[in-house]
This record gives C-alpha cells, sequence and structure tokens, in this order.
C-alpha cells in the first residue's frame, strides 16, 4: 500500500472508531492498540489499571505481528491474559517505520472483521 493510502485508510479506521470512545477526539495508535488488545483480551473490564492498559497494548502489537511470525501464540495464564513467545526478532528500527507497519496491520486487522 502506498503512503497516501495507508495515511487515507488510517484516517477513516479513526472516524469509525470515534464512536467506540467515550472521546471527542479520533483515537490515536496507543488508543487502537488498547481497543484491539481489549478484543483479544476478551474480557471488559469498568476500568484498567496503567499496567493492564500497556498489557493489552502488548497483546495487540504480538497480535499484528504474529501474521508475520515475529511472535508465536503460547496460550493463556490462570487469569486469561494471553502471552506469546518472540518467534524471531523484531528488528525494524525507527519509530516512523515502526508506526507505518502497525498500522498496516491494523488496517488488516479490521478488514478482517
Amino acid at each position: 500500500m502506498e503512503d497516501w493510502e495507508i495515511d487515507f485508510h488510517w484516517l477513516e479506521l479513526k472516524h469509525k472508531l470515534k464512536g467506540m470512545t467515550q472521546s471527542s477526539d479520533l483515537p490515536d495508535l496507543r488508543t487502537i492498540l488498547l481497543l484491539i488488545g481489549i478484543q483479544e483480551y476478551g474480557r471488559v473490564k469498568e476500568s484498567f489499571t496503567k499496567e493492564e492498559k500497556q498489557d493489552l497494548m502488548h497483546i495487540a502489537a504480538c497480535t499484528m505481528l504474529e501474521q508475520d511470525g515475529y511472535y508465536e501464540f503460547a496460550g493463556r495464564d490462570e487469569d486469561g491474559w494471553p502471552h506469546w513467545d518472540i518467534a524471531k526478532p523484531f528488528t525494524t528500527k525507527g519509530a516512523d517505520v515502526q508506526e507505518k507497519i502497525l498500522k498496516t496491520k491494523i488496517l488488516e486487522y479490521f478488514k478482517k472483521l
């Protein structure tokens, strides 16, 4: 996908997801990762702690990168939290490039829904 296509579809997704948050602002990457993490965790709570929110964003990132073989699902712990093993190192450098990869994977994720 071209950069402009990613930007267009990303903005389109942000507008669609805006209604799912309590904010009047468009969701940012972190918020979208949090929403995916909650979806993949499969349990909704009234609120999550700061640490749980970080864990949920990690769940989302692992889910996105599992498709390319970077992570391998290891199972769920006794509390129902999913865990992954590193299958191969993610060596892509640069925040902009990493963000573009995540955005592309997120767009693919929502297409499948």
